[in-house]
């Protein structure tokens, strides 16, 4: 099996490439609206279409990332986000913008699924995930406090997601090259956890819609009904974003001590708070103290959310189809919250979307109580097939030197001729892969 790497800067690094459209996306839209002359409504389907097609890829690659290979998976996404975005930021037809973002989110899509394959694959899931958080969110930050002083149009956006696809070009030298087809794992074993995996890909694709379904219509929320100006809402937002890194910084430091199922069930209650109170904010404090506290806790949670996914399948199949569910969730979050806002008011829109988050926190809690874990004692990982196993112990708190190294080769087996008085017997002795017990 090829070796992984032993810092998870590049995935870190492809992670961020795959995520950051959807980061970026307000401002995309914004300034397809602006740039194109489109309505916001059709600026708002060509963001959609982008992200529909991250998460299409994200679906397809699921069970397909380590018969392809990291490095070439990871670089086929990357060329991919070059060429669509660069066509994107290039082109002046509306067409052709629209392809460029379709194939770009077809790369973005396929980084995010070479990502999260390789964290689920991590010792440590949970601290490789919101290092890839804190990455993209910086990342994010950076250019929404940049773009705004080098001119208007479509061009300066879809160039960034170029450029940063570009940059990350590199990192995938770091990945793994081989086919992935070792007796350990088992090229064609069933995904595991079913239920648990269905129930996590459908509640996430909620929450996320939930969260952009705000995210789409707070800038509209604060000059109309907060009555801000531009430039106020526009700080709110930084603000807001500077918060989300403290958010991921607090999240790593947390890491596992409380487990995972408190900071997903309690974070999605703070979050369902937070979204009503914003929506319903009617001046500055009201409306910056419902962003601000709502950013700070909507990446620890997704950090939390990450890890569980990982936790179902060491081969990251669950990480990539709960990671393209969430994608799935933001696409069609802009639509809905446009869709409920004009039915039922920004306060009605924040009451239905609080309700739908403390719904679906039971099930969401439930799942990563169930799949918790436990730690597993020295020779309960078996010979065969035993890195699954591994994978748990390493990430329950089971002593390192126990268990038998995720990845670690077979010993060979080695025949020893044993003299008996009656006859020679051949006894087969061997090691675990891990050390001494």
């Amino acid at each position: 099996m090829p070796s992984r790497p032993r810092a998870p800067w590049p995935l870190v690094a492809v992670f961020t490439a795959g995520y950051l459209a959807a980061y970026l996306l307000p401002t995309v839209v914004g300034r397809l609206s602006a740039g194109l002359g489109l309505a916001p409504a059709q600026a708002g389907l060509v963001g959609s279409a982008l992200l529909l097609c991250s998460a299409a890829a994200g679906f397809t690659l699921a069970s397909r990332v380590e018969r392809y290979g990291q490095r070439r998976t990871a670089r086929a996404g990357l060329l991919l986000a070059v060429g669509g975005y660069g066509l994107a930021a290039l082109a002046t037809s509306v067409p052709l913008v629209v392809a460029g973002a379709s194939v770009g989110g077809l790369g973005s899509g396929t980084a995010t699924a070479v990502a999260a394959a390789g964290i689920a694959g991590r010792r440590d899931p949970h601290r490789a995930s919101t290092l890839g958080l804190l990455s993209v969110s910086a990342t994010a930050g950076a250019l929404y406090l940049t773009i705004p002083h080098l001119g208007g149009g479509h061009t300066l956006p879809f160039a960034s997601l170029a450029l940063v696809a570009a940059v990350v070009w590199p990192a995938t030298a770091r990945l793994e090259t081989g086919h992935d087809t070792g007796s350990v794992r088992g090229t064609g074993a069933p995904l595991p956890r079913r239920r648990s995996g269905a129930v996590l890909a459908g509640t996430i694709l909620c929450w996320s819609m939930a969260q952009n379904a705000l995210w789409g219509v707070s800038g509209r929320i604060g000059l109309t009904q907060a009555g801000l100006g531009e430039v106020t809402v526009g700080a709110v937002f930084a603000a807001a974003l500077g918060a989300g890194l403290l958010g991921v910084t607090a999240a790593g430091a947390l890491g596992a001590r409380l487990g995972r199922a408190v900071p997903i069930g309690v974070g999605t209650v703070v979050i369902a708070g937070c979204i009503a109170v914003s929506s319903a904010a009617d001046d500055l404090v009201s409306f910056a103290s419902g962003e601000i506290l709502w950013n700070a806790c909507y990446p620890v949670v997704l950090s939390y959310l990450i890890g569980l996914a990982a936790s179902l399948d060491p081969r990251g199949r669950w990480a990539v189809l709960v990671g393209s569910a969430s994608s799935l969730g933001v696409a069609c979050g802009p639509v809905t919250g446009s869709v409920l806002s004009e039915a039922a008011g920004y306060p009605g829109m924040g009451l239905v979307l609080g309700g739908l988050l403390l719904l679906i926190a039971v099930p969401m809690t439930a799942v990563a109580l169930h799949t918790s874990g436990r730690p597993l004692v020295p020779g309960a990982v078996r010979r065969r097939g035993g890195a699954p196993a591994a994978v748990v112990a390493a990430t329950t708190g089971t002593a390192t030197g126990l268990v038998p190294q995720i990845g670690a080769p077979e010993q060979p087996v080695a025949e020893f001729p044993v003299p008996s008085p009656a006859r020679r017997h051949s006894y087969r002795l061997a090691r675990p892969s891990g050390g001494a017990r």
